[in-house]
């Protein structure tokens, strides 16, 4: 069952999303569409990212003359499996990048060994039991997980792991409009997914 507070959040993130007039939406994703693709990739969205999903799906514009083609909104319907399959990896991808090649380490797992090769496939171990975390934009990610809302959003590069929204309603606030203003200095969000949270 999907929560209350969980819904209100997602459509107020849509509705922030949509009063910018920078995207334009398709109809949301439907029941059926979300079974599909929490089948296909093992997750299941968090619910004020489903309902932000269902109230409208953002779509990427194609660029004007001359630019690059962007595709920074997950194509959920209809988009290219293998790019889905690596923006979801690219959170675990990002940590075992900076263990081959920057000697990060998380103390959590051990000893690291002297040897390359193992310290990667020991990382690689224990990153398979963290929470999933699930691309909105870009690289901005939140956790998984039915029954669970008002994640912060996280920017995920590599192990250099920020925040970008108290929730994702805030985060749409942040992003995307361009009347923010200043960030108000008793903004304190808090991540609820561990391991992540550790790295922030």
């Amino acid at each position: 069952m999907i929560s209350h507070e969980g819904v209100r959040l997602g459509a107020e993130a849509a509705r922030r999303l949509a009063q910018t007039g920078r995207y334009e939406f398709e109809p949301g994703l439907t029941d059926a569409e979300f079974m599909r693709i929490e089948r296909e990739y093992g997750f299941e969205f968090a619910d004020d990212h489903r309902a932000f999903l269902a109230a409208g799906l953002p779509v990427n514009v194609p660029p004007e003359d001359g630019q690059t083609w962007s595709r920074p909104w997950p194509e959920w319907r209809g988009g290219d499996l293998d790019s889905l399959r690596r923006q979801l990896d690219w959170p675990v991808e990002g940590v075992l990048l900076d263990v081959e090649h920057n000697e990060f380490w998380y103390e959590g797992w051990g000893e690291r060994s002297a040897e390359g090769a193992t310290a990667l496939a020991t990382a690689r171990r224990h990153l398979a039991e963290v929470p999933v975390l699930v691309p909105v934009y870009g690289h901005r990610y939140l956790p998984a997980g039915r029954g669970s809302f008002g994640h912060p959003v996280l920017s995920m590069w590599q192990t250099d792991i920020i925040y970008y929204g108290l929730d994702l309603a805030d985060y749409m606030h942040q992003e995307f409009d361009e009347a923010r203003g200043e960030v108000d200095e008793t903004w304190s969000p808090r991540a609820t997914a561990s391991f992540w949270r550790d790295l922030l």
